[in-house]
């Protein structure tokens, strides 16, 4: 028996109210609008849906990914066989009572949701965040930033589950961050379910107001008209890889359906109808003419999943 005809018969089973379907099209839950059908996709309700899931999905080698927003990820055109667990109903958002200044958000809400609710709530310190289109999980993960934020100044500490060892609460300091970098990067089995954002109080108005001159800078000066995995590329130290990639006269050069943003270098967009080939040979293409012009080695932002 196949592991996921096993997991089927065993969500069946154990979690038969838990959303879970077969062959789905990645295509339809990435940012870049590409990637071919998952074997299995299940979608969680709360994290003790998901302890169970990913202990049951290990069990049976399914290697199961963590979804989010998918605003970070690359998946082939041929699909993936692996379960990915997608976390959009773990979603709450919500004050912490033993301190007013702190939010408690799931994995998988969305920045802009988090960032707005502490707008409602007059908190300040989450305004970088509002335009940035992932997920609380990938977020912390990855130290995700913009406009001079990241969540290394926000989070206080994050609910991360880790294989061997269990839930482990782990402070902001513990979780190792630096440039778009945190200690689960090196630990890509540590899922994380929960995290606290300390804010400080301040004027809903001035909040608003701060968060809609960012996300117009953002309309502005970014291709969000295309589907696309946001920056493409880390940044190099004492550089700018746009920049770098601009100077290397790069903006509009296309392989396939995948193209260097004309509007800004950073990102490689989907014009179309990008194939994941086309988005990797393109990025190939940028570093290998980055690197021999400049001498700077770019590194992807993207993670590209495997098979």
């Amino acid at each position: 028996m196949t592991w996921y005809d096993e997991l089927d018969k065993w969500t069946a089973d154990y979690l038969p109210d838990m959303p879970y379907e077969r062959e789905v099209p990645l295509s339809r839950y990435t940012s870049f609008r590409i990637g071919g059908p998952a074997r299995r996709m299940a979608f969680p309700q709360n994290g003790e849906q998901l302890i169970l899931l990913l202990s049951r999905a290990r069990e049976l080698s399914a290697r199961p990914v963590i979804l989010g927003n998918g605003t970070n990820l690359l998946f082939p055109d041929a699909g993936v066989d692996r379960l990915v667990i997608h976390t959009r109903d773990m979603n709450r958002v919500a004050r912490v009572e033993s301190d007013p200044c702190c939010l408690r958000a799931d994995a998988g809400a969305s920045l802009a949701r988090v960032a707005m609710t502490a707008c409602r709530l007059g908190l300040t310190g989450l305004e970088f965040a509002h335009g940035i289109p992932g997920s609380v999980g990938g977020a912390v993960c990855m130290n995700a930033g913009a406009y001079g934020g990241e969540m290394s100044q926000v989070v206080s500490s994050a609910a991360v589950l880790f294989p061997d060892e269990g839930i482990r609460t782990l402070t902001g300091e513990a979780l190792g961050f630096s440039y778009r970098h945190s200690l689960l990067t090196d630990c890509p089995d540590g899922v994380v379910l929960s995290a606290v954002f300390r804010l400080r109080s301040g004027d809903p108005a001035a909040i608003k107001a701060k968060m809609d001159e960012l996300m117009t800078r953002r309309k502005t000066s970014q291709p969000l008209e295309y589907p696309s995995a946001g920056s493409t590329f880390k940044r190099p130290e004492g550089h700018y890889a746009a920049a770098l990639i601009d100077q290397c006269g790069l903006k509009g050069l296309t392989v396939g359906g995948a193209q260097v943003s004309e509007k800004h270098a950073g990102f490689v967009i989907n014009t179309g109808h990008a194939a994941c080939d086309d988005v990797t040979d393109l990025m190939a293409e940028i570093q290998a003419r980055v690197l021999d012009a400049t001498g700077v080695r770019l590194d992807p932002e993207v993670k590209i999943v495997e098979p």
